[in-house]
């Protein structure tokens, strides 16, 4: 299972990103940490095929980062549910 980490700009307030959340939330086993960041544990996407998916909802001047994480190699100040989250793929 791979983990990928999506984090965006979005640059026209008020416009309605539902679709883009769901599709997000679609991926896979998810979380969503901070404001902007999502990660996204999956073994059906790559990294090409989540911004295949994700771009057409979102606007031209927007802004999108996908990222494979390593969920050994963490830290941060985040929720206990997020780290108890991580956890669950970190390899023994």
């Amino acid at each position: 299972m791979n983990i990928y980490l999506i984090s965006y700009d979005l640059k026209n307030p008020g416009q309605d990103y539902t679709s883009l959340y769901e599709r997000i939330k679609g991926i896979g086993d998810w979380q969503h940490p901070m404001e902007s960041v999502w990660l996204v544990a999956t073994d059906k996407f790559d990294e090409d095929a989540i911004y295949e998916l994700l771009k057409p909802v979102m606007d031209n001047n927007d802004l999108l980062l996908i990222l494979q994480v390593y969920p050994e190699k963490r830290q941060g100040w985040l929720a206990k549910s997020f780290w108890s989250w991580m956890q669950k793929y970190t390899e023994k």
